[in-house]
C-alpha cells in the first residue's frame, strides 16, 4: 500500500483533513456518521490502481475541527466542503465521481444537484432521505426519538435503539473480529464522534428534503445503490424510492449499511463497475 499524500483546507467555520491516492479519474469518497477517511481506507487502497481517490474526515469529525463550539450540521454545508475539496485538488480536471454511504450519500446527493456540472457519477449508497418516503412523518420521528434518547441516556442507549429499529440485515455482515489493527484504531477514533453525530447530525440530516426539480434535471448521473444484505430495510428504502421516482437503476453492493467496512474488496471491485 502507497501511503497517501495528506493535506488540509481551511473551509468557512472549519479545516477538513484529506487524504489522496493513486491516478486516474478522480473519485470521492464521503464518509456517513461519525466516520472519518480512515473507515473506507481499505476501498480506497482497492481503487487507487484506477482513480485518484481523495477521501476525508467531514467537519467536525476526527482530524477536522471546527472552528468554535459543535453546532447543528447542514447537508448544503457538508455539500459546500465537497466541493471545495473538488476545486482545491482537481480544479481543472474532467468531471469527477463521487460514491456516498449513509448520511455521507445524503451530502452527495445534494452536490450533485449543486454541481452537477462537476460530477460525471455519484453512487449513493443507502442514503437516509426519510423525507422522500410515504410515511416521512413516521420515519422522521424515529430519528427524532433516537436524537431524544442520546441527550436523555447517552451514546449507548441511543445506539442501541437505532440499530434495533433499523432491522436486521439478511446474511453477509460477518463479524469484525478479523479487523486490522490499523482499522481497530479507526474504529476507536470514530467512535469519539458518536455524541457529535448523535447530537448535530443524526437528526438535521434525516430532516433534509433534497430539490425535486434540480435532483431531477441531474438524475441520468445519479446510482442509488442498497447493500445486498440491506434491501427492503429502513436505511434502504430512500435509494429504492430514488430510483423510482427518478427512472433509474437501483444498484446492488456487497454486505448491508457498513458494507465498506464489512465488505470493503468486494465492495470496491462492484463500485468499480459502476463507475465503468
Amino acid at each position: 500500500m502507497n501511503e497517501p499524500v495528506v493535506g488540509t483546507l481551511k473551509v468557512p467555520g472549519a479545516t477538513l483533513r484529506y487524504e489522496v491516492r493513486g491516478a486516474g479519474p478522480v473519485l470521492l469518497l464521503i464518509v456517513g456518521g461519525g466516520g472519518d477517511a480512515g473507515i473506507v481506507e481499505p476501498v480506497a487502497d482497492a481503487l487507487a490502481d484506477r482513480f485518484t481517490v481523495i477521501t476525508y474526515d467531514p467537519r467536525g469529525n476526527s482530524r477536522s475541527p471546527l472552528d468554535g463550539a459543535e453546532v447543528d450540521q447542514r447537508v448544503g454545508t457538508q455539500a459546500d466542503d465537497a466541493h471545495r475539496l473538488l476545486q482545491h485538488l482537481a480544479p481543472d480536471g474532467p468531471p469527477a465521481y463521487v460514491f456516498g454511504t449513509s448520511s455521507g450519500a445524503i451530502v452527495a446527493v445534494e452536490l450533485l444537484t449543486r454541481h452537477p456540472d462537476r460530477l460525471a457519477r455519484v453512487v449513493a449508497h443507502e442514503p437516509p432521505l426519510v423525507s422522500l418516503l410515504p410515511d416521512a412523518v413516521a420515519q422522521q420521528a424515529f430519528f427524532g426519538h433516537i436524537v431524544e434518547t442520546f441527550h436523555a441516556a447517552g451514546v449507548e442507549a441511543a445506539m442501541a435503539e437505532m440499530s434495533a429499529g433499523c432491522g436486521e440485515e439478511r446474511g453477509e455482515r460477518p463479524g469484525l473480529s478479523g479487523l486490522s489493527p490499523r482499522m481497530r484504531e479507526t474504529l476507536a477514533r470514530v467512535g469519539e464522534n458518536s455524541g457529535f453525530f448523535l447530537g448535530h447530525i443524526l437528526g438535521p440530516f434525516t430532516r433534509h428534503v433534497p430539490d425535486p426539480t434540480r435532483l431531477g434535471l441531474c438524475a441520468d448521473a445519479l446510482v442509488p445503490a442498497v447493500g445486498r444484505a440491506s434491501a427492503g430495510l429502513r436505511l434502504a428504502r430512500p435509494a429504492e424510492v430514488l430510483a423510482v421516482r427518478y427512472g433509474v437503476g437501483l444498484a446492488e453492493l456487497p454486505g448491508g449499511h457498513l458494507g465498506v467496512l464489512t465488505h470493503p474488496a468486494q465492495l470496491a471491485l462492484r463500485l468499480g463497475e459502476l463507475l465503468g
